[in-house]
């Protein structure tokens, strides 16, 4: 199980609040791909799939804060 995390966003920025998930549990992903649409006070982003799988679990709802370091989903890797 692979947790999907904030990172470090830049100097100054702690956290960003969920705009809009592009997938929902249950979905496959692929690495890379963009998963969620992320926003802080000063721009808009897309953060990327760390692995490729089923998106198992999505821990915070669009509208939500989140903090670099938190854990946003989960991800069920494909077997290698």
């Amino acid at each position: 199980m692979k947790e999907v995390i904030l990172p470090q966003l830049g100097e100054g920025i702690e956290g960003a609040s969920i705009t809009c998930w592009y997938f929902k549990p249950g979905d496959n992903v692929k690495e890379g791909e963009d998963l969620v649409e992320l926003a802080t006070d000063k721009a808009a982003f897309n953060l990327p799939c760390p692995a490729s799988g089923k998106l198992s679990r999505v821990l915070l709802s669009e509208g939500e804060a989140v903090k670099v370091g938190q854990a946003l989903a989960t991800i069920e890797e494909e077997p290698s």
